[in-house]
């Protein structure tokens, strides 16, 4: 789930860091999109990340 089946970026972790500096866990989710592309000369409904889809790494059908 939320990773780029392109670029293969996916989720992150880190800290939610409060005033007082008490952490705890958060995640950082990639912008994800269901496409439909051209996969290998046929189209087929591909997972990719707004970033590829912007930098015109993957053909839309």
């Amino acid at each position: 789930m939320a990773k780029c089946e392109l670029c293969g970026k996916g989720v992150v972790f880190g800290h939610n860091v409060s005033h007082s500096n008490r952490k705890t866990n958060r995640t950082w989710k990639p912008n994800i999109r269901r496409v439909k592309a051209i996969v290998s000369g046929s189209p087929k409904t591909v997972y990719v990340c707004s970033r590829c889809l912007r930098s015109g790494k993957i053909e839309r059908a």
